[in-house]
């Protein structure tokens, strides 16, 4: 079969090209496989970290790619039509995140439905911050779809209530399973500058409003000083008022903060010291950093919210809670007096079931069901 992929890739960074990247690999082991990126992703005055490139020294994953589409060209959607038609795909699968590119995304799936089959894989059906425009948008680009591919409870939900008619399947983020192996603990600690000696919680991955950082932040000032917490990742907008918050915590001396976006070659030393992840969101439908501690084989303490629950107890990876900080201490504190062995071996058996080639090969059944 001959597939396109309309997504972000390398240069592009972050969660959305990493997915696209490793799923290009699973499907080009039996399959044709083209790539088609952006030649411009959002404009600068419209993105809110420091860069949405690929910097020097960096691991990503590299994907050969035709890079057509400027999100905010309009000449490019005709463009990038152009090129992915003379490709001549039997399927064209989009990756949609955010309505931002639901414009261009509906021009060109409505240009190429005819001979091509269209398949949207819903990382959200709507943003984790919502807008009101982004229902109708959504809309008009999910009716030039034939199927989709969704990964959560949450995500299906929504889509079925902007579309009934949906022919869809449902199946789990598979485990990032790039990142190298995993160190000794002490040694990882040792190396960042943490105490060998206490539970170190880890956050990871862009500091945003929904992902409750100031709830971790209060909940550690209820622990006590055998906790520490790792805070790793870039912030999109003003770290201040965390910063803020941390200088004026109790526990600011157990706190170590790296405020940058964490390329690949960082992650397995983050995740090796830490004990646990802390998921501490408001707001999800799903999260691609549980993907990453499977892999490392790190329990997950998490929020009651979107779909965070079902992946978590389904699995017996780790403890769901509300999304207070007087719970998630709770819930810190039930996870360790449980004994983490607990949850690392019901990891170790949920990771075998959530590998590439089994995602991809469900998802060509998929397409290629009548």
């Amino acid at each position: 079969m001959k597939i396109a992929i309309l997504s972000p890739f390398y240069p592009y960074r972050g969660g959305i090209a990493q997915f696209s990247a490793m799923l290009y690999k699973a499907l080009e082991k039996e399959h044709t496989v083209k790539a088609i990126s952006f030649s411009r992703l959002y404009p600068d005055f419209l993105f809110p970290g420091k860069t949405q490139l690929v910097e020097e020294g960096d691991d990503a994953i590299q994907i050969p790619s035709v890079r057509k589409l400027d999100s905010i060209g309009l000449l490019s959607y005709s463009l990038t039509a152009r090129t992915i038609k003379k490709i001549q795909p039997d399927v064209l699968i989009i990756p949609y995140w955010t309505s931002f590119f639901a414009p261009a995304y509906t021009y060109i799936a409505s240009r190429l439905k005819k001979q091509t089959k269209i398949i949207a894989l819903l990382h959200n059906a709507i943003p984790h911050e919502p807008r009101f425009f982004d229902k109708p948008l959504a809309k008009v680009f999910f009716k030039q779809c034939q199927k989709f591919v969704v990964m959560s409870e949450i995500v299906k939900r929504d889509l079925l209530a902007m579309r009934p008619d949906a022919q869809y399947c449902m199946e789990q983020h598979p485990v990032y399973d790039h990142f190298g192996r995993k160190s000794l603990p002490e040694k990882a600690k040792t190396q960042l500058g943490l105490d060998i000696h206490k539970k170190t919680l880890l956050f990871f991955g862009l500091i945003r409003d929904y992902k409750g950082l100031d709830l971790l932040i209060e909940a550690l000032s209820m622990l006590d000083d055998s906790y520490q917490l790792l805070v790793a990742g870039e912030v999109y907008g003003s770290f201040d008022k965390y910063q803020t918050q941390i200088d004026n915590s109790p526990a600011k001396e157990r706190i170590l903060l790296f405020n940058h976006y964490m390329e690949d070659k960082e992650v397995p030393v983050l995740f090796s010291a830490a004990d646990v992840l802390v998921l501490p969101y408001k707001s999800a439908t799903q999260s691609g950093v549980i993907p990453v501690a499977y892999h490392f084989e790190t329990p997950v303490v998490t929020t009651n919210v979107g779909g965070l629950k079902g992946t978590i107890e389904s699995a017996g990876s780790g403890i769901v809670c509300e999304s207070t900080a007087a719970d998630l201490a709770q819930g810190i504190q039930t996870l360790f007096s449980i004994g983490k062995d607990t949850f690392v071996a019901n990891i170790q058996k949920e990771k075998n079931n959530l590998t590439w080639e089994k995602f991809s090969q469900a998802l060509v059944s998929f397409i290629q069901k009548q």
